[in-house]
């Protein structure tokens, strides 16, 4: 995708966030291309979760998970990610050492694991941490570093150098994106490079994710497709991303 084509989209997004609707006619004439080509714009936005096409143009989905606070994110698709946690939780076994990144998805999961035994956990989610240090037969690791004090998780440096240190036999990630072409992905580049970091210390990559991640491509990439061991997700007939990952020899896990 071109430039051009990105910063028009881009901008179309911001103009359904600002009036909640948008018109073909009238964007054709804003950024002086076919009405054809808005409309093909407007269904790749649908594609991404970004708006709903109506006759004659879009209107917006409501406020977009990107945007939301982590009270909002962690309430998002509660039902779905309750559904996976507990499917995700099976696989977590006692005496397990497992790297945990900072999706909300990822909280639900931590609900499940009480009971376990000696589970070491090594995170970069403060909110996460602080909820599983009180658990009886689990041990956490918080990495220091810079944080993002809206979404509770730290990075940087510093971080990066202590994850370093450490080796785990499971990964356990929540992602906003899963995509046949650019692999996994985040809204957030500062969690990018602690991510990559806790996918190349660990010997098994799970990655826990409702449907709605499944064809979607976020702003920071982060692994290839082939990095992941296990995918746990909802039911999504003819999904590429799935059907790749069986391909090549991956375990799907439907929920």
């Amino acid at each position: 995708m071109n430039i051009e084509v990105e910063k028009r989209r881009a901008e179309i997004v911001e103009l359904l966030q600002k009036n909640g609707s948008v018109r073909v006619a009238e964007l054709s004439k804003l950024y002086s291309v076919s009405e054809v080509t808005v409309r093909s714009d407007l269904e790749y936005l649908e594609s991404q979760g970004q708006l709903s096409r109506v006759h004659g143009g879009a209107v917006g989905t409501g406020k977009l998970y990107a945007n939301m606070d982590l009270s909002e994110r962690y309430m998002t698709n509660a039902q779905s990610k309750r559904a996976l946690a507990t499917v995700a939780a099976e696989l977590i076994e006692n005496n397990d050492t497992i790297m945990m990144n900072a999706g909300t998805t990822l909280a639900y999961v931590l609900h499940c694991i009480q009971g376990k035994k000696n589970v070491s956990i090594v995170t970069n989610s403060v909110q996460n941490a602080l909820e599983i240090s009180s658990y009886p037969g689990v041990n956490v690791i918080l990495l220091g570093g810079e944080i993002d004090t809206k979404y509770q998780f730290t990075y940087g440096n510093d971080a990066t150098s202590q994850l370093e240190r450490y080796h785990a036999n499971k990964c356990i990630l929540s992602v906003d994106g899963i995509d046949k072409r650019d692999g996994l992905t985040l809204y957030y580049a500062n969690e990018s490079g602690i991510v990559r970091g806790m996918i190349e210390s660990s010997d098994k990559v799970i990655v826990v994710a409702d449907s709605s991640k499944l064809g979607r491509s976020a702003f920071s990439r982060v692994a290839d497709l082939d990095d992941v061991d296990i995918l746990v997700t909802g039911k999504k007939a003819g999904s590429e991303e799935i059907e790749a990952l069986l391909e090549m020899g991956k375990e799907v896990v439907e929920v």
